[in-house]
């Protein structure tokens, strides 16, 4: 799709994503459950509206990441801009080492490129998909744009290389999406007045290194996005290593749930997040119980 011009992929995609919303099929079913519970009071007309948007953004997603393999760091500074970028760079200081947690919000490929280029190399996960060469497709997108990817195969743990991967002098941001994890290292939080399971690793990395923790959030605009940066997750003093891995998640979870549900259109979920929605039995198998 890169050798189209960008309005010919902008059309065709817009109709794939109008066709899968008027079809209503499962992935557009589990966004619309989804979002029932970002937007409670919400109609089902209106609700249907925002899915409509959503699933445009999904693919405006997917049209951008096809064209990434090509783009240059002028085309990265037009599509992203950062809010409060001095500020940003001063909260994360000289050594230029953080961990920063995202949700499937905006398009965090080119949030990853963005960081790359304007403040540390980053280094995140990619979860090995079927068939291999559209994995190693998007890994080959990733790389060109300054990111180093650690592959992460279904039932495995890339932990242990991501604190090695952060056992260095040279600057680094460690960026993790976090929004959902059905892995016996999920952990539940409170979610919109739900309970979820999303991903410990972005507190258990700034534990056990002694990094700082950001929540980072992203919105489309009619342009690009926009990314911004929230405050420190910081937990209270006096918590086992267990209780601040949980506190911390707690706390960046809140955080974006806000972004989220300012923006909810802009979050790309796709899959079952929410304690209710899942299978007991599997869910108790995940967990070993």
């Amino acid at each position: 799709m890169p050798r189209l011009p960008k309005w010919l992929a902008t059309v065709v995609f817009n109709l794939v994503a109008e066709v899968a919303w008027l079809r209503r099929n499962h992935e557009v079913r589990r966004l619309e459950s989804n979002l029932s519970k970002v937007l409670p009071d919400t109609s089902a007309r209106q609700l249907r509206q925002v899915s409509r948007l959503g699933m445009r953004r999904h693919l405006r997603y997917y049209r951008e990441a096809l064209a990434m393999g090509s783009i240059t760091p002028k085309a990265i500074n037009q599509l992203v801009k950062l809010e409060n970028q001095a500020e940003v760079v001063a909260q994360i200081g000289p050594a230029k080492q953080a961990i920063l947690v995202l949700a499937h919000l905006g398009n965090w490929d080119a949030a990853g490129a963005w960081a790359s280029l304007n403040i540390a190399p980053v280094i995140t996960v990619a979860e090995q998909l079927e068939p291999q060469s559209v994995f190693d497709d998007f890994v080959k997108m990733r790389t060109h744009i300054g990111m180093t990817i650690i592959p992460l195969k279904k039932g495995e743990s890339v932990y242990g290389q991501l604190v090695e991967a952060t056992r260095t002098s040279d600057p680094f941001l460690v960026c993790l999406l976090a929004d959902r994890d059905l892995s016996k290292r999920g952990i539940e939080v409170d979610w919109f007045g739900h309970r979820a399971l999303v991903g410990a690793g972005p507190a258990a990395l700034a534990v056990d290194t002694g990094l700082p923790l950001y929540p980072v959030s992203m919105r489309a605009t009619t342009k690009g996005y926009v990314l911004e940066f929230h405050s420190q997750v910081i937990p209270p003093p006096g918590l086992s290593r267990v209780d601040q891995i949980q506190d911390m998640t707690q706390q960046w979870a809140a955080r974006l749930e806000k972004q989220i549900r300012q923006n909810p259109a802009d979050w790309h979920m796709f899959q079952k997040v929410f304690v209710q929605d899942l299978d007991p039995e599997r869910l108790k198998a995940v967990r070993g119980e």
